[in-house]
C-alpha cells in the first residue's frame, strides 16, 4: 500500500516545528479519515507516537506490546498510534510519511504550535472514534502531557466511551516538579500497570503484577517516547 506515491509528494522538510502542518502530514491523515478501514476487533488500544521508527521496532513499543499482548491475543487488539504523526494504525507505520518525519513535538516551545496540535489532534482522533464506532468493543487509550488532552476532548467531543491510563491519582503521584516534564516517562512500572489493569478490567482476567519497565533512561534505551520530553 501506498498512501501517498512518490511522485506526488511535497519537498518541505518533515524535520521542523511545523512537521503538523506537513500537506503529506495533513494528506496521509485525511485518507485514514476518510478511505481506510478499520479492522472488527474486541480492543482499539491508543497508544503515542515514538521517536524511533518504525513504531513496533522501538524500544517504548516494544513494552507497551509486553503489557497488551501478556492479556490479549493479537487477533483481539488494534493498535492506533497518535501524536505527532496525527493518527496512524500501527500495522501503516512503514508508510511514508509516517516512516520519514524526524521532528519531535516535545522539543517544541512554540504556543501556536502547541496549541493547534492539541486542536487538530482532537479533531482527528474525533473523528476517528466516530469513524470506528462499530469497529471495537473497547478502547483505552495510554497518554499524558499534551496527548491526553487532546484525547480527552476528543471523547467529550464525540460521546464515544474511552478508558484513559494512567490514572489521574497515579500521575499525580509521580509528578517531579524539578522535571522538564513533571509526570515522567510512561515507562514507569506503576503507569503500566494501570495499563495492565485497564485491559483486564475488560476481560474478567486479573492483571499481570510483573509488568515490565520501571526505568527511565534515555539514549538507547526506553524513553524514545517523544511526550517525555514535553
Amino acid at each position: 500500500m501506498t498512501i501517498i506515491p512518490e511522485d506526488e509528494r511535497s519537498s518541505l522538510p518533515l524535520d521542523t516545528d511545523e512537521v503538523i502542518y506537513h500537506p503529506d502530514m495533513i494528506r496521509a491523515n485525511e485518507w485514514i479519515l476518510s478511505e481506510y478501514e478499520a479492522p472488527v476487533r474486541d480492543f482499539c488500544i491508543f497508544v503515542p507516537c515514538a521517536k524511533k521508527k518504525p513504531y513496533h521496532e522501538s524500544p517504548s513499543h516494544q513494552i507497551f506490546d509486553k503489557v497488551i499482548f501478556g492479556l490479549l491475543m493479537p487477533e483481539q487488539v488494534h493498535v492506533v498510534v497518535f501524536g505527532t504523526c496525527g493518527i496512524t494504525p500501527r500495522e501503516l507505520d512503514t508508510e511514508y510519511p509516517f516512516m520519514d518525519y524526524h521532528f519531535m513535538l516535545g522539543k517544541c516551545n512554540v504556543a501556536k504550535i502547541k496549541r493547534d496540535f492539541i486542536r487538530m489532534e482532537s479533531e482527528r482522533l474525533w473523528q476517528y472514534l466516530i469513524k470506528t464506532r462499530e469497529n471495537y468493543k473497547h478502547r483505552i487509550a495510554y497518554c499524558i502531557g499534551d496527548f491526553r488532552k487532546a484525547m480527552e476532548l476528543a471523547v467529550e467531543m464525540s460521546g464515544i466511551e474511552v478508558t484513559i491510563v494512567p490514572k489521574e491519582e497515579t500521575i499525580n503521584a509521580h509528578v517531579q516538579p524539578e522535571k522538564k516534564f513533571i509526570y515522567g516517562s510512561l515507562n514507569q512500572r506503576n503507569y503500566l500497570q494501570d495499563l495492565s489493569d485497564a485491559i483486564a478490567s475488560k476481560t474478567g482476567l486479573h492483571a499481570k503484577r510483573d509488568v515490565p519497565g520501571g526505568h527511565e533512561r534515555t539514549g538507547n534505551n526506553v524513553n524514545d517516547t517523544e511526550w517525555y520530553l514535553f
